[in-house]
């Protein structure tokens, strides 16, 4: 596990136990507020983060988001729990070791661009390989390899007030990513820009997550935002957990009333995926098979075509009931008759992307991984099925 955060508490104020008693009694933070004074920051938080993943953490205006993503790198004390960095708990690092592990393993990217005025965009990016003392060739090299990472190559000379809004987050990202940290913590990275701007930065860090494969912690109060550039998502109200899982976990099966709520205007075909909607085929033929046994197996299940794998489930074509009768008594395997399949999908793509491809086709359409293997297959009952119950939760 890259992060793990172990029941994190964080209450702001001069009693912490005191409100913290009264939690574990049952009161919630608007209680424990107005009988105290304190502030219950996070509550019993407690979820991991494996390498290269991109998870998000959600919830409302007051729901811990931020405060939770301080305490993972202890620029906010938490009051109790663990955090531990590659299994390596940095409750007990003194303020020299944590600077250390924020220059080395940590690289932030706030909702404020927190760009420096006087100086161009380039040395904006370089500044964190600056503090770290990289002899200056080295580093503005390594600023302008980051730059062009995120789209900025030839505004390298530019300052901070001759750039849109996303052009400077842009630069934020790149000044994040030139010292080649482990980890990206973005707190409510894009919020702070005009919807249009914002989407194309929410597909720029996904094709840019592709690259470079960082385990990032990304904070957003916006649903749409975490269901499209998070691994998981968990989901934060009153300080707590409510929810930690996938999109489409957590759109199928939300844990709570609360969760359920908070899910409900959401445009689930663009989340829900072909694995969810897809049923097990019927019937396949094996590549060495031939063409009388697949005509057998094509009666039995009472279907008029059939995809044709190796032993291993790859998928290498498709048959049908005419080609193979066709074909029969010829010595031929289903490997040399089979045709190459159109209309393949993979097992992540959304359902509303799958329409126009049942439209074009009477046929099934294979869902397959990331080697081609068939896991299943969708037909438009099955899609039209799975488009009416995410329609009606």
């Amino acid at each position: 596990m890259k992060i793990e955060a172990k029941n994190l508490i964080k209450i702001f104020g001069p009693n912490p136990d005191y409100a913290l008693d009264m939690i574990k009694k049952g009161a919630g933070k608007t209680e424990v507020m107005e009988k105290t004074g304190h502030t219950v920051g996070i509550y019993d938080v407690s979820f991991g983060i494996e390498e290269g993943e991109t998870v998000v953490v959600m919830g409302l205006s007051g729901s811990g988001k931020s405060t939770l993503i301080r305490c993972i790198n202890r620029l906010i004390e938490p009051t109790s729990g663990e955090v531990t960095i590659e299994g390596e708990n940095i409750m007990g690092h003194d303020q020299h070791e944590l600077r250390e592990l924020r220059r080395r393993k940590f690289g932030m990217v706030f909702q404020n661009f927190a760009l420096f005025p006087h100086r161009s965009v380039l040395r904006n990016a370089a500044y964190g390989l600056e503090v770290q003392g990289v002899p200056k060739d080295e580093r503005e090299e390594k600023a302008r390899e980051t730059l062009s990472m995120v789209g900025l190559e030839g505004w390298e000379n530019q300052m901070p007030a001759q750039l849109s809004g996303g052009m400077q987050q842009r630069v934020g990202l790149a000044r994040a990513l030139a010292v080649d940290p482990d980890i990206l913590l973005m707190d409510e990275a894009f919020s702070a820009l005009d919807p249009l701007i914002r989407q194309d930065m929410q597909d720029e860090l996904i094709k840019l997550q592709e690259r470079v494969h960082k385990t990032i912690l990304f904070i957003t109060h916006d649903l749409d935002e975490a269901l499209k550039i998070g691994d998981r998502i968990v989901l934060m109200n009153e300080g707590m957990v409510v929810q930690t899982g996938t999109a489409e976990e957590i759109l199928t099966a939300p844990a709570s009333d609360y969760v359920e709520r908070f899910v409900e205007g959401v445009d689930k075909s663009r989340v829900l995926t072909a694995q969810a909607v897809m049923r097990r085929t019927r019937a396949v033929g094996f590549a060495n098979d031939g063409p009388r046994t697949a005509l057998h197996r094509m009666k039995e299940a009472g279907i008029s075509a059939l995809f044709v794998v190796k032993r291993d489930y790859t998928l290498i074509g498709v048959v049908s009931a005419e080609e193979a009768d066709r074909e029969t008594g010829k010595g031929k395997t289903l490997q040399d008759i089979c045709r190459p399949v159109e209309n393949m999908v993979g097992r992540e793509e959304p359902l509303n992307n799958l329409i126009p491809v049942l439209a074009e086709t009477s046929q099934p359409v294979p869902v397959v991984d990331e080697q081609d293997r068939l896991l299943g297959v969708i037909v438009k009952g099955s899609l039209l099925g799975g488009l009416a119950e995410a329609g009606g939760r």
